[in-house]
């Protein structure tokens, strides 16, 4: 689960104690849900974009400060999660904080022969 929100740093950043709470509340929910349904492997809350670099695909691949794409929307943190189904993944993003969009993803497995 990859989540974004627009200008999500700055709005942290600019968020008062209560908005805050607010958003600690949705993840808590969030954590609670999936560990009835499952478990969390892993979380992170990512680094703002001025500290991201991209390595740029192409002979020599170029190293840019930056994000890959410019976008107002950043993505702030992701959660590799353990669920029965793809269906119970999308019910419990549903609970994180709604001002987030939040791509769910199922894991490749990839077998190197």
């Amino acid at each position: 689960m990859l989540m974004a929100e627009e200008d999500h740093f700055a709005r942290w950043d600019a968020a008062d104690e209560a908005a805050r709470q607010a958003v600690v509340e949705c993840f808590t929910a969030f954590d609670a849900a999936v560990n009835e349904r499952g478990s969390i492997v892993a979380g992170e809350a990512l680094a703002p974009p001025s500290e991201a670099r991209t390595v740029q695909p192409g002979p020599g691949r170029a190293v840019t400060d930056g994000p890959y794409a410019e976008t107002v929307e950043q993505t702030g943190g992701f959660y590799l999660v353990d669920l029965p189904s793809h269906e119970v993944a999308v019910e419990v993003a549903a609970l994180l904080p709604p001002a987030y969009t939040v791509e769910v993803r199922p894991v490749v497995d990839v077998v190197f022969d």
